[in-house]
């Protein structure tokens, strides 16, 4: 049936590079792309758009094409009454966020698909998410939906439009909505009461904060990391490695071929959404590279090295660049890739199956669906001794099996790619393998940082913008302009292979995307950036975005880029937006500790004293990298071996061949030190 409908109508979307989009190109439904096109069809036929947006690895997506989109006569209708626009939100994560929040503001709620219909001007009068064939879950099926919209479009137009455009005025008043948490709330210090309130949140017996579904929230893990620095508050300490070990041993984590699923469907995370993105790979490696350098604890850095591996495995293109997901289903079923009979694991394992079984509780019945999803309760280190194992020899032994089982997985039907490559997710991987190869000093991590880092400034780019770039490449063409997020994202991963390699030339890429940032994304009446540059004029309303949601904000990274800079390269202007940023922030960021989390490491650091590290000397590249293995939350680092071209931060540096160190806090240096030891014990001195 499938094969039919595909070879019997194709519509706009067949020359759209997004897999998403692709999906739809033949469903009967005449879908078109966002475009002048669709654009000019709606006004000059004057009809209401229907904007219905998804991505490749979203499920009921792929359950609402199947029960509607595939529909002929539902398809009918559709193009009879409507201009039926698709998009990808990861393509255009900035026209998602604007309709998103229309209907946040209608309906109280959100999620994807994302079904919103506007005038022919774009903007938003009535929306909703799944919508089912027939009249379920306290929802109207899709077809009566769309006969109501349609029959009011055409009997009640100018309440429509006057709907819209009151809509659309609240979404500009949204913008302002950070006037509202200016007032100081505490006499307690910013960082402790974010604490306090996020503390309330605990898990306490599985980790995590709240309870399912279960996000990895690495951003309040990093708080509390920086928190456990600056305090030597235990508990912020402990949470973080209850949350990590439970991760690392829960279904969340793929046992077999490393990595991380989006979320934990249950509170102990077992059970996944299957689907695997970039970017949660990517926060989840520098937030156990973190970890690991506090702990020295080896199960991160298995972790470090298993996900990295996944990573280049089965989401590296040939060409360079990182693809952006891997679907939760595979042959129509969620999971079925991933769990395992127990029968399977017995054929595979032979004679290993019992105790590796035991380990990652394989049962006979499974664990969800009557399979099983491996995990683990306790670590190789105590199974092993309570067995009487030798440790080191039973790692082995599940090394081995895991690999017998990753060749066996590998016969399946695989999941299907989203091959786009996006820019923001590809700069926050990179400094996930930049940030490995800082805590484990591993060299190919640090190859693999400057090289697909090359090659993000070789694609992405606007050869018709000076200064622009895009946000998604494909098959040698990139599209789309980039948002914030991309901006701020790939400064501020400059800035993190610069402190790993110290090469200025990185700093001065950052230097100048911040100088285009400043210039086309500022807000002259507030410091906070637009998600959108000044010149992109087909959007209805500019937004702006200050939640750490699944990524974090471009304005909380934007902050820090604009501080750490303005201290490389002595820009005064730099510093001050950054600090009345944070103080625009601080109010709300504490309150609701959980959806500030990036932000709160900047207001801990600020609020503590910011430090420089400077070191120079014939051997000071070699103790930099020593240096890089402690976790120091510190404002900048500079080592240089040569006083040619040098940053002002050298200034009045002693340059010879002893090595030393200097540490400047709040824009007063101490006098140099001449060992690692003596550097860590003035900053720790400091700390608390």
């Amino acid at each position: 049936m499938m094969e039919a409908v595909e070879h019997r109508f194709t519509n706009e979307l067949i020359n759209e590079s997004s897999p998403y989009l692709l999906q739809h190109a033949h469903n009967p439904v005449k879908w078109f792309p966002w475009g002048d096109e669709a654009i000019a069809k709606a006004k000059c036929e004057d009809k209401p758009v229907l904007v219905s947006i998804g991505y490749a690895a979203c499920h009921w997506c792929h359950v609402m094409e199947h029960e509607s989109f595939e529909n002929e006569d539902v398809a009918a209708f559709m193009n009879e009454n409507f201009v039926n626009i698709k998009i990808d939100r990861e393509e255009r994560p900035d026209l998602d966020h604007i309709y998103m929040e229309a209907v946040q503001i209608m309906s109280g709620g959100g999620g994807w698909p994302l079904n919103v219909f506007l005038t022919p001007e774009l903007k938003p009068f009535y929306g909703g998410t799944y919508f089912p064939p027939r009249a379920a879950y306290n929802r109207p099926s899709w077809i009566n939906l769309l006969q109501g919209i349609s029959n009011a479009w055409k009997e009640k137009k100018q309440e429509l439009i006057n709907q819209s455009n009151d809509l659309t005025e609240m979404m500009y008043g949204r913008n302002e909505m950070l006037n509202k948490y200016q007032t100081k709330t505490s006499e307690e210090k910013i960082s402790k009461t974010a604490f306090e309130n996020l503390k309330n949140q605990f898990d306490k017996n599985e980790g995590g904060i709240g309870g399912a579904p279960k996000f990895p929230s690495t951003f309040c893990l990093n708080f509390l990391m920086h928190y456990y620095f600056f305090t030597k508050d235990e508990s912020a300490l402990n949470h973080v490695r209850l949350s990590l070990d439970k991760m690392m041993r829960g279904g969340i984590y793929d046992q077999v071929g490393g990595g991380f699923s989006r979320y934990s469907t249950d509170d102990k995370w077992l059970v996944p959404h299957f689907e695997k993105m970039l970017y949660d790979n990517a926060l989840l490696v520098s937030t156990y590279s973190d970890a690991y350098k506090l702990t020295r604890d080896k199960n991160y850095l298995n972790v470090i090295d298993e996900t990295l591996e996944f990573v280049n495995r089965e989401l590296k293109n040939p060409e360079g660049g990182f693809y952006s997901s891997l679907d939760a289903d595979s042959e129509g079923v969620e999971g079925k890739f991933y769990v395992w009979d127990k029968k399977e694991i017995e054929n595979c394992l032979k004679e290993d199956a019992a105790i590796f079984g035991e380990y990652f509780k394989v049962t006979e019945e499974g664990n969800w669906e009557e399979k099983n999803i491996l995990n683990c309760t306790e670590s190789i280190d105590s199974f092993s001794n309570r067995k009487n194992l030798s440790v080191t020899e039973y790692e082995k032994l599940i090394a081995v099996c895991k690999n017998k089982l990753l060749n066996e997985r590998a016969k399946r039907i695989r999941p299907a790619l989203d091959d786009k490559i996006i820019l923001s997710w590809n700069a926050l991987m990179v400094s996930a393998f930049a940030n490995a190869a800082k805590a484990t000093g591993n060299k190919k991590y640090s190859e693999t940082a400057i090289a697909q880092l090359t090659f993000l400034f070789e694609k992405f780019k606007d050869e018709k913008r000076s200064g622009a770039f895009h946000h998604n490449y494909k098959n040698e063409i990139a599209t789309n302009p980039a948002f914030l997020d991309d901006y701020s994202s790939l400064i501020k991963t400059c800035i993190d292979v610069y402190e790993l390699t110290f090469k200025i030339e990185w700093l001065e890429h950052a230097k100048e995307l911040t100088q285009y940032v400043v210039e086309h994304f500022s807000d002259k009446e507030e410091p906070i950036f637009f998600y959108t540059p000044d010149w992109q004029k087909d959007i209805v309303v500019r937004k702006k975005e200050y939640f750490d949601n699944a990524t974090p904000s471009g304005n909380s990274m934007m902050s820090e880029n604009l501080f750490k800079l303005g201290l490389y390269f002595d820009i005064a202007d730099w510093r001050q937006l950054s600090f009345v940023m944070n103080s625009k922030i601080q109010n709300i960021a504490q309150q609701f500790s959980a959806s500030f989390g990036n932000w709160l490491v900047g207001l801990i650091t600020h609020e503590s004293g910011f430090n420089e590290i400077v070191i120079t000397g014939k051997n000071s590249l070699k103790e930099s990298q020593e240096i890089l293995k402690e976790f120091l939350p510190i404002n900048i680092i500079a080592t240089s071996d040569t006083e040619e071209k040098q940053l002002p931060i050298f200034n009045d540096k002693n340059f010879s061949d002893k090595t030393c160190f200097y540490l400047c806090r709040n824009f007063s240096c101490e006098q140099p030190v001449f060992s690692i030891q003596e550097l860590l014990t003035t900053i720790n001195s400091f700390a608390h």
